[in-house]
């Protein structure tokens, strides 16, 4: 699956040689000149980066970022801010409220396509995770024990992966409802800990790593 970047920009022509310099390099760019139809966009499918101007024409950026990084289900998703505001304070605050990287206008072309290929690499890294005996390959929705591939269920792997990503650190079961179901009002968040038991059944031994923490989700721990 290709790495997918959203670019908003409201420039044609910045926006024409973001989406032709990108797509070049093998990225699956789609590029979006206003906020309302990024959102719309964002809502049907995440991107793995996001490429965005802070000065919309409908929307704030700095507001943009911030309404992205409230849902906890968008972490995963990279922010680079792309914009001509070069005071510091710009700066300060885009990654305060949840950038992840700021590139200046106007830019090299080649710098575009170097921090591009960072944020890719760092993506590839969190494909594939190990941990102990436990192996998850978030490409091909796959996980391995001892080697051995482990037959789960979409939802059960998404719980995995996400565990194993954030090893150490709690996970709330209402986050993974969102993550997994959109925060479907459908879905009870204790519907999580069913899967959870299953998950663990399949694991055996290594399902003792998935540690339950009272009254607030589960923790992976080694």
């Amino acid at each position: 699956m290709a790495y997918k970047i959203y670019s908003v920009e409201d420039d044609k022509d910045i926006a024409r040689i973001i989406n032709l310099t990108l797509s070049k390099q093998g990225y699956d760019v789609k590029t979006f000149s206003d906020g309302v139809s990024f959102k719309q966009a964002f809502k049907e499918s995440r991107p793995d980066l996001i490429l965005l101007d802070l000065m919309l024409p409908d929307t704030d950026g700095f507001q943009l970022i911030k309404e992205i990084r409230k849902d906890k289900a968008n972490d995963a998703v990279q922010i680079m801010i792309v914009s001509a505001k070069n005071q510091l304070i710009d700066k300060v605050d885009g990654l305060d409220f949840g950038a992840d990287d700021y590139l200046e206008k106007p830019f090299e072309i080649l710098e575009l396509i170097s921090r591009v290929n960072a944020k890719f690499r760092r993506y590839e890294q969190k494909q594939v995770l190990t941990i102990g005996n436990i192996k998850v390959d978030n490409n091909s929705h796959i996980c391995y024990l001892n080697n051995v591939e482990v037959p789960l269920t979409n939802t059960e792997f998404l719980i995995l992966y996400t565990l194993m990503l954030k090893k150490g650190t709690v996970v709330s079961r209402d986050d993974l409802l969102k993550l997994i179901w959109g925060g479907n009002q459908a879905y009870e968040s204790r519907t999580i800990d069913v899967h959870v038991k299953s998950l663990r059944d399949k694991l055996q031994e290594e399902g003792k790593h998935i540690v339950s923490v009272y009254g607030i989700g589960y923790r992976y721990t080694e």
